[in-house]
């Protein structure tokens, strides 16, 4: 389906009636029950997302049944699969994929990473993991990965094989050949009349509304998202989504987008940050620094406890689709606050300098949800301030602040009871702009903090470990053995690292760099395919069978069935043996991991490599009560 084919089906669906009701950028006044409340606690999945997961599940088993057999069919017993997909729907596993943040380097490889799960990419089911995407339940981005989760949900689930066949195509979707501040390159006019459109829209609604930088990045973005929309769905809401038919009727995973809460002027620490996340019915948090939601389509809507202040009246339109991606990506702020070094056109630096007269420069790296839609509501745990309750606006910013880069939590939530996750690691850890494992790091260190105490996440090594041992240049299983995790809070799930390498391309660019040429760009998301298919299967052409034993893996632990010779030979090739090294030596093992699938062994202590994150630690114990007299 091409892009005028989507958005075709997108009006017949009657999307376009779930717009801004103002038919613009600017929210409005609309009626809703006099009896409404919009805040809810964080005690389980909301409603509609229940009822959404029972039209979601059985497309998604069939999907997923489908992609393991093709896996598996030259697996000497079938009895696994047969057992885990004949019926019993409580067994089937439940799969989720996380895109981490990194810029337009996450977006293009990430959309590499993704194409090779979507059966929809030309290859994906013969050299790749094809059907994966289709099987899976959840998808959740972050920063740059919330750039391409976003464009694929919000243009009717369109796939990366469509948007590359479209490439040349007059309005395609991700022209990123000029920078997203010099969007029409040495046409300074042209320039100038984009930016000038936004900064009119972004001016609307800073009258009746608090706006930030963030509102200008967001509107710059959906120009590359969303080009043959009307000023680049200037009136497109996130909310819209649930009444499009490829998500009502179940067809699609449930996206997710992350940001990170946070007031002028103060730092983000990985274990006192409060994660919000923004789902097509809600946004809030699930951290018991808020444990409330709200409904996303009336953010804008003055409110005490979660009801108007003016009892039948609420507003819609808020929810901006651009607003929201660019929310979760606060970080870029910075390109349009550096005026003089950006190469922008002298009349687009005026314009934005003199926006930026109207905000406090303690607001240039933050997206400002004003009014909060939680004042006054009273689901914070008691062990934590009332900060982010008692203020009249809601600060939040790029999901990645806080170190946990791949957009995990709400993927960790036991209520969502996810049994494999599909973790996209594009950050930029090191000097190379390579990814080193930081951000499961830190979402490991995480559940030992007041902050993290309802999630658990399986045991990792340090990032010195993932670049010695070469984690982070090939696909890695963790938590492949739940009965070696029984003292977290629960069983996580399995974790499938794939990281950003490089096969074909240089794909270690920069986090900064805001334009590619057509030729970089497909470079980009074929290097990314590569990197998840162990080079189309070449490197190792029984891979697609380990990642099937991957999804299987909670369930077949659940049912204590017999686990395939193939799958074990699996695990023992990809799952991380727990051992630990430094400059190069291997100096302490965990002997949880090596145990079922490992023929090395070791005489080191059992739970070895979770003694290096105790939170028992001098760091962790410090990160702790940071936690607890910090931020919020």
């Amino acid at each position: 389906m091409n892009l005028f084919q989507s958005l075709l089906v997108l009006v017949v669906a009657g999307l376009a009636a779930a717009w801004s009701p103002s038919n613009s950028y600017v929210p409005s006044t609309v009626s809703c029950p006099d009896d409404i409340v919009l805040v809810r606690e964080a005690d389980g999945l909301s409603h509609n997302e229940t009822e959404w997961l029972k039209r979601r599940r059985p497309i998604a088993k069939e999907a997923l049944h489908d992609f393991v057999k093709r896996a598996t069919r030259n697996f000497s017993d079938s009895s696994l699969v047969n057992r885990v997909f004949g019926g019993n729907e409580s067994h089937s596993p439940v799969v989720a994929i996380g895109a981490s943040g990194g810029g337009y380097r996450a977006m293009l490889s990430g959309a590499g990473m993704i194409s090779a799960f979507d059966n929809r990419t030309n290859g994906a089911d013969e050299h790749g993991l094809g059907g994966i995407l289709q099987g899976s339940t959840y998808l959740a981005g972050l920063s740059g990965g919330n750039w391409l989760t976003g464009t694929l949900a919000w243009n009717n689930w369109t796939s990366v094989q469509d948007i590359i066949d479209n490439t040349t195509n007059h309005n395609s979707i991700w022209d990123i050949s000029h920078s997203i501040i010099n969007p029409d390159g040495f046409d300074v006019f042209g320039t100038a009349n984009r930016w000038e459109t936004i900064f009119k829209e972004v001016r609307q609604k800073h009258k009746h509304y608090n706006a930030s930088l963030t509102d200008l990045w967001g509107r710059a973005l959906s120009f590359n998202f969303f080009p043959s929309l009307s000023e680049g769905g200037m009136a497109y809401t996130w909310s819209s989504l649930r009444d499009s038919e490829v998500f009502e009727n179940g067809s699609m995973p449930f996206p997710i987008s992350v940001a990170d809460g946070r007031y002028p002027g103060s730092s983000v620490i990985s274990l006192n940050a409060t994660v919000f996340e923004f789902n097509p019915f809600e946004m809030g948090s699930w951290d018991p620094s808020l444990r409330a939601f709200t409904d996303v389509k009336y953010l804008g809507t003055e409110a005490s406890g979660g009801r108007p202040e003016r009892r039948g009246e609420c507003v819609a339109g808020y929810d901006n689709v651009g607003f929201i991606l660019g929310t979760s990506s606060t970080l870029f702020n910075q390109f349009l606050l550096r005026l003089n070094t950006t190469g922008m056109p002298r009349v687009v630096k005026r314009i934005i300098g003199h926006f930026l007269k109207d905000l406090s420069t303690a607001e240039d790296d933050i997206a400002i949800y004003s009014p909060n839609p939680f004042h006054d509501t009273s689901y914070v745990a008691s062990n934590y301030t009332n900060s982010l309750v008692s203020s009249r606006d809601l600060y939040l910013v790029d999901g990645g602040e806080d170190a946990e880069n791949i957009p995990l939590l709400p993927l960790l939530q036991q209520d969502r009871g996810v049994d494999v996750i599909f973790a996209l690691d594009n950050s930029a850890d090191t000097s190379e702009y390579w990814p080193a494992g930081a951000s499961l790091v830190s979402t490991y260190e995480r559940q030992f903090g007041q902050i993290g105490k309802n999630i658990s996440f399986p045991y990792v090594p340090d990032e010195q470990t993932f670049v010695s041992e070469g984690l982070n240049t090939k696909p890695t299983f963790f938590g492949c053995d739940a009965h070696n995790m029984t003292d977290l809070s629960y069983t996580p799930p399995v974790v499938v690292y794939i990281p950003n390498s490089r096969n074909s391309f240089d794909s270690n660019q920069s986090t900064f760099k805001l334009s590619y040429s057509d030729s970089d760009r497909l470079s980009m998301i074929k290097n990314g395919f590569e990197a998840t298919t162990r080079n189309n299967m070449t490197d190792d052409s029984n891979f697609a069978g380990c990642i099937a034993c991957a999804v299987m893996r909670r369930s077949q632990e659940s049912m204590n069935a017999t686990w395939p010779d193939e799958c074990k030979r699996c695990f023992q090739n990809y799952c991380w043996d727990g051992r630990i090294s430094h400059n190069g030596s291997r100096v302490q093992q965990n002997n949880d991991y090596t145990s079922s699938f490992s023929s090395s062994s070791s005489s080191s202590s059992k739970g070895g490599a979770s003694h290096l994150y105790s939170p028992r630690s001098v760091l962790s114990l410090f990160a702790f009560v940071v936690s607890v007299v910090g931020l919020f």
